[in-house]
């Protein structure tokens, strides 16, 4: 049985997969639900949920469409979740497996870097970049991904040092490959299962991340998210509640079809090494 289907056989793991689907068909489908720019004024302002057709979750206080935007934050939210977890993973397993394989100094100098950078909690760690660096989607996904490749590098260099003293290894020494080669095409596929599992709790934390960066005012301002949708209406609590409580539903919803999709998946993960 593949790691999908026993995915979809546990509880947290099919709940996940059920919450992920609406956020991420949303996301899909956003350029041909609503092509037109989700920043632009649609209709009057402020006009309340399902009292217009063309408008079923109203208008913020500028005109915009409450469900355009929500669409557009999901496809937004999803996209820097999923780069900022893909940066993080690929550049934390590069350097666990760098330090993992080589030891000795270069070990010490990787660990204690990857100790430094986990001294700083990661939203400090990237509201000062973003601060300095201003708030282009590049850079708040660069951002994000400073504060999270701790995780991966410490899971994959625990990973090399179980793998680098098996059998295969001193094969591929004897075979003449180089160390380089070695690591990168026998050590580091072996060791990347457990880190890709950490993938997905990254990318939870990076859509949170977004969210509380766009919601102080240094997202990207040309692209809408959640975040800045939830700012937008902070404003408007007592008069316009919906215009935060509908995008922090979105972001709830996300959330924690993400936790729970990577809490099934280890469970998947734990049965498959169990039966091997």
């Amino acid at each position: 049985m593949s790691v999908l289907a026993r995915l979809a056989r546990t509880p947290e793991g099919a709940a996940g997969l059920v919450l992920l689907a609406l956020p991420v068909a949303a996301a899909l489908a956003a350029p041909f639900l609503f092509p037109a720019d989700p920043l632009a004024i649609a209709g009057p302002a402020l006009a309340p949920p399902f009292s217009d057709a063309a408008f079923p979750l109203g208008t913020d206080r500028l005109g915009r469409d409450v469900l355009a935007g929500l669409v557009h934050g999901a496809r937004a939210s999803l996209m820097v979740g999923l780069a900022a977890a893909f940066v993080a993973v690929a550049f934390g397993a590069l350097v666990g497996t760098i330090a993992g394989f080589s030891g000795g100094l270069a070990d010490e100098a990787l660990m204690r870097l990857t100790e430094a950078f986990q001294t700083v909690p990661g939203f400090l760690l990237a509201l000062a970049f973003v601060s300095v660096a201003g708030g282009s989607l590049p850079v708040v996904v660069a951002a994000i991904a400073l504060g999270a490749w701790t995780g991966p590098a410490r899971l994959a260099r625990a990973e090399v040092l179980s793998i680098r003293g098996r059998d295969y290894v001193a094969a591929a020494r004897v075979a003449g490959m180089r160390a380089t080669e070695i690591a990168l095409r026998e050590v580091l596929p072996n060791a990347l299962p457990p880190v890709l599992a950490l993938s997905s709790v990254i990318v939870a934390n990076a859509v949170l991340v977004e969210a509380a960066l766009s919601f102080l005012g240094l997202g990207d301002p040309n692209l809408i998210t959640w975040g800045s949708m939830i700012a937008e209406g902070r404003t408007m609590l007592r008069s316009a509640p919906h215009l935060s409580i509908v995008p922090g539903l979105g972001l709830v919803v996300t959330v924690l079809g993400v936790h729970l999709l990577s809490e099934g998946l280890a469970e998947a993960l734990a049965t498959r090494r169990a039966r091997a």
